[in-house]
């Protein structure tokens, strides 16, 4: 069960740096997050545990810094772990949530970063893909900004939960925004001249049910006992958040 408090996003023009800060405290997703975990017996290990936090929190920060109709998916296909790394989320739903994949990964011969993003009145996601270097999710939205949405941007965990992004607008400071140590972002709102532009709530929440999950299975229902072999029903998992669910026979 999952608490109903949500984590909020503040979106923070910075005067006279021309640099829209984005901040948020993010106890709250963590808690539901081991919540999920504790619920569907999922157990990372603790670096990767860490990478998934940590990309929770980029991607919040990002759909705050972005249009409110967007869907994202962000999936790192990483070499050293070899893992891949799914995290998705939506302004208008309000929350984010991901899982870690650790069985039948490809291996790359570098660490690659998709991104896709969905907005309603468009047919086609926007896509694109990068190379990253490293595997700390918070280093790698800086090349993401770079690549993908073409304008610097610097992430910045502080402590107590606590993450920054600050993206450069039209006419930024670079050189300060170049500059900035975590010390320095953590007293931005003393030492500059800042406006609230708006405060968005998250929650870790994927909304998965069996009847979402079974149309998944629509391949195999002319051709069950491929599917069941010689049981009655199996377990599935929820692409999303690694939820798992019982389907039987009946159900297809």
């Amino acid at each position: 069960m999952q608490s109903e408090d949500f984590t909020k996003i503040e979106s923070i023009f910075v005067r006279h740096r021309n640099c829209l800060m984005v901040r948020g405290q993010f106890i709250d997703i963590y808690t539901d997050h081991y919540l999920h975990l504790s619920e569907q017996k999922i157990r990372y290990p603790e670096e990767l545990d860490q990478m998934l936090k940590d990309a929770l929190a980029m991607l919040a920060l990002h759909l705050t810094a972005r249009p409110w109709n967007e869907t994202i998916a962000w999936t790192a296909n990483l070499r050293t772990p070899r893992i891949n790394l799914f995290v998705t989320g939506s302004s208008n739903e309000a929350s984010v949530t991901g899982r870690i994949f650790t069985e039948d990964i490809r291996e790359p011969d570098r660490n690659f970063f998709y991104s896709q993003t969905t907005v309603p009145e468009s047919r086609e996601p926007r896509t694109s893909t990068l190379e990253v270097e490293g595997k700390d999710p918070v280093v790698w939205i800086s090349q993401f900004y770079e690549q993908s949405e073409q304008r610097p941007a610097r992430a910045f965990r502080l402590p107590d939960e606590n993450f920054v992004l600050i993206a450069a607008q039209p006419d930024a400071d670079l050189e300060w925004l170049r500059s900035l140590s975590a010390e320095d972002v953590a007293k931005i709102s003393e030492t500059e001249e800042t406006n609230l532009l708006e405060t968005r709530p998250f929650r870790f929440h994927c909304g998965c049910t069996v009847e979402k999950i079974i149309p998944i299975l629509g391949a195999w229902r002319d051709k069950p006992d491929e599917l069941f072999h010689d049981a009655n029903e199996i377990t599935v998992q929820c692409p999303r958040c690694g939820a798992n669910y019982i389907v039987t026979r009946d159900m297809i």
